[in-house]
């Protein structure tokens, strides 16, 4: 077999599996994100409220916050 051949077959394997790999990897984040959606607002209201407080809106912005800070 020609080595320009083996070249050109080897070259084709990995941009076949990089294209494979981004959109296996694409899928499994999008089904990642529908199983365990961010937090968000409405979600801090309900937890505060579960522990017996009524959040302000002053509080639920200092969690989001803090969150965000230590997800960083």
């Amino acid at each position: 077999m020609a080595t320009w051949l083996i070249v050109l077959l080897i070259v084709v394997a990995l941009l076949l599996g990089a294209l494979l790999g981004f959109f296996i990897s694409q899928r499994y984040m999008k089904r990642y994100l529908e199983k365990n959606p961010p937090i968000n607002e409405s979600m801090v209201r309900a937890m505060m409220m579960q522990m017996g407080r009524k959040p302000s809106e002053k509080q639920v912005r200092q969690v989001l916050n803090s969150m965000n800070q230590h997800k960083k």
